[in-house]
């Protein structure tokens, strides 16, 4: 990857030059029996998509802060990706009463509706699905995101010293976040084309870094897994075979 890559948008632009075909995030349910892959290529559209909308439609700029209400799941990391490419502080499962908007999955809209500014709700089904009734007082992401533009280009310049992420009482700049991401990436053991399984949530710094921004940083890719512990044994051995897994992280 690039040495001069600052931001994890910096590592997803990387990622897109070297290799757009190749897979980043592969994503299990094992409670619904759900497996999506993005490539590169895919992942960076949802990514370029879902920061038109935030910079656009949600008229966010550098240093609002977002409060992301949602699980370890292939759009939750679309979601992380974008804020970065914005400039936005991504608060992985912040309080929606102090943020300047909120992100949340079908399980946290209540506590979602404590946030006074935008409120964006997604339905985590299959395939990117909408809400069969949108929840009220929430825009629908599924229905929202399809007709944003699929390139990107951020109003004012990301700045990498500014704060990016916090998670689990950490607080992050985009600068500090690539930098421990390669350093978790060694400890890992990823280079390019290494492909980490993970089933650990993205409440904790741990979980975001082998679940995303460590393969990302290192030219790998993710098999994200929601619900592992519905898998056993042997189901686990067969999908790290059949992903071709390099290493684990469970």
């Amino acid at each position: 990857m690039n040495a001069s890559d600052r931001t994890p948008a910096d590592l997803l632009r990387s990622a897109l030059a070297a290799d757009p075909g190749r897979p980043l995030v592969t994503f299990y349910d094992d409670a619904t029996g759900e497996r999506v892959e993005l490539s590169v290529a895919t992942f960076a559209n949802w990514v370029a998509k879902t920061a038109n909308l935030l910079q656009g439609d949600l008229a966010v700029e550098p240093g609002d802060r977002l409060a992301l209400l949602l699980p370890a799941h292939w759009q939750s990391a679309v979601w992380l990706l974008a804020c970065s490419s914005v400039g936005v502080v991504a608060e992985v499962q912040g309080d929606p009463a102090s943020a300047d908007l909120v992100v949340s999955g079908p399980d946290s809209l209540d506590r979602a509706r404590a946030c006074r500014g935008e409120r964006v709700a997604l339905a985590l089904r299959p395939l990117g699905g909408r809400f069969p009734q949108p929840p009220e007082g929430f825009a629908d992401y599924a229905v929202e995101v399809p007709g944003q533009g699929d390139r990107f280009a951020p109003y004012a310049p990301v700045d990498p010293e500014a704060p990016a992420l916090t998670v689990g009482g950490v607080g992050l700049t985009a600068d500090q976040l690539v930098a421990r991401a390669r350093e978790d990436a060694a400890g890992l053991g990823l280079g390019p084309g290494s492909r980490i399984l993970t089933g650990r949530t993205y409440d904790t710094w741990e979980g975001l870094s082998a679940g995303l921004f460590a393969p990302l940083a290192a030219g790998g890719s993710v098999v994200l897994c929601r619900h592992l512990d519905r898998l056993d044994e042997d189901g686990l051995a067969k999908r790290v075979e059949s992903e071709r897994v390099t290493g684990t992280a469970v």
